[in-house]
């Protein structure tokens, strides 16, 4: 197996995904749920046969697929391949298990929680902005969120968590954890992450709780002075659900190149709404007739993220240039909204 434009190679056995192949021999392969629905792995098969013995991921479209395009997590390679994707920037980064305690938690909506926690003082966790960890549970078990703040401010390791009803995590977060509590997590994890060498502008499309890693994003690009348009689609049901909106127009005011574009798909009675409605990506579709030369960093439900990818590919992205997390709550595994 070869990658492009790397030249690196690696190899693969017969009933082994080619991901699973690349990180077993060291390659900074790009990757997150490892489940094929956040799309993480994306690459493009330039030459070879793949075939998926699962079925087709949820976290690839027919288009994607008709592109050349394939989910590495989940391929098995029918021959020798030659693929091209970007190596993971982060693959240096040392991923380990760290205990930390819970220093403060904060409401920011009716169903979201800020979580921050504290690690030893004498560690740190070297992270890329955008990035997640696993919260790692005592039977073994983990909950996947990601990192609200900026690579440049770690002193405290800021999540988002959604109460979910019947979710063990998320009820025990908001009823019974408390100040001072010790947890396990494992980190940094995934290539969802904010790239500052391009120079193309940004678009983040954003539902729910995605939006903690793009909070991250967004202040790293600010305090790095990237010089690049930023436009900031934030899809809620109502207007309680746009939580650190104060925040926002803090951003605003330190960089006149960032524009913020919430939109609410169900306004409440009493939510006297003048802005947009409807859905998030529609909203983008409508104001860009041509996306080529973007970079969109897509993160939220699943639901959201499969139905910008299609629209957004005929509206001219470079499917290269698309970067997702789709958040999706798991009793078991996953990411947790």
């Amino acid at each position: 197996m070869r990658i492009q434009p790397s030249g690196h190679e690696f190899s693969v056995t017969a009933d082994e995904r080619v991901l699973d192949g690349a990180l077993r021999e060291g390659i900074a392969f790009p990757y997150g749920c490892r489940n094929g629905a956040c799309g993480s792995c994306k690459g493009r098969v330039v030459s070879g046969d793949i075939h998926y013995p699962d079925g087709m991921p949820h976290g690839l479209s027919a288009l994607e697929a008709d592109k050349g395009f394939a989910l590495f997590c989940q391929a098995q390679a029918l021959s020798d391949l030659n693929i091209e994707l970007r190596e993971f920037a982060a693959g240096e980064m040392e991923v380990r298990t760290f205990p930390c305690r819970v220093a403060r938690k904060e409401r920011l909506a009716d169903d979201v929680m800020a979580v921050f926690l504290k690690l030893p003082d004498t560690q740190r966790m070297q992270f890329l902005a955008g990035q997640y960890i696993d919260i790692v549970l005592r039977d073994g078990r983990r909950r996947a969120f990601s990192l609200a703040n900026a690579p440049h401010e770690d002193d405290f390791l800021e999540l988002h968590v959604r109460h979910v009803p019947g979710g063990e995590f998320s009820e025990f977060v908001f009823e019974r954890m408390q100040e001072k509590a010790v947890l396990r997590i494992r980190g940094p994890l995934g290539s969802f992450y904010l790239r500052p060498e391009s120079q193309q502008p940004i678009i983040f499309l954003v539902g729910g709780t995605g939006f903690a890693p793009v909070k991250g994003m967004v202040e790293h690009a600010l305090f790095k002075g990237l010089d690049r348009p930023m436009h900031l689609y934030r899809g809620v049901r109502a207007r309680r659900d746009l939580y650190m909106e104060e925040r926002i127009s803090q951003w605003q005011a330190e960089n006149d190149k960032l524009s913020y574009i919430p939109v609410l798909s169900e306004p409440a009675d009493g939510d006297n709404w003048q802005g947009r409605t409807g859905f998030v990506h529609q909203a983008v579709l409508e104001d860009f007739d041509d996306l080529s030369g973007f970079d969109v960093y897509a993160s939220g439900p699943p639901v959201m993220v499969n139905a910008a990818r299609d629209p957004f590919i005929r509206q001219g992205l470079d499917p290269a240039h698309l970067y997702s997390d789709a958040f999706e709550f798991a009793f078991e595994t996953g990411h947790n909204t």
